[in-house]
């Protein structure tokens, strides 16, 4: 077990993983044509859905995923 799986252990499904990538890049996009920075933090969501870890899940002890230990 390594050190990121004590910290946050994977807790997102397949498909959540795939809302959050899409989603995430929709707003940063959004962010890069029409000049809102708030749409940035589409970028946590881009980034826990490749790392399919989410530290609000571990903080509410939320899992999506099934097969995930």
């Amino acid at each position: 077990m390594s050190a990121l799986d004590a910290l946050v252990p994977k807790n997102e499904h397949t498909f959540d993983r795939a809302l959050r990538v899409l989603g995430g890049a929709g707003m940063v996009a959004f962010a890069a044509l029409y000049d809102a920075p708030w749409a940035y933090a589409g970028l946590i969501f881009v980034v826990t859905g490749l790392a399919g870890r989410c530290p609000i899940y571990r903080l509410f002890g939320i899992k999506t995923c099934t097969d995930c230990g």
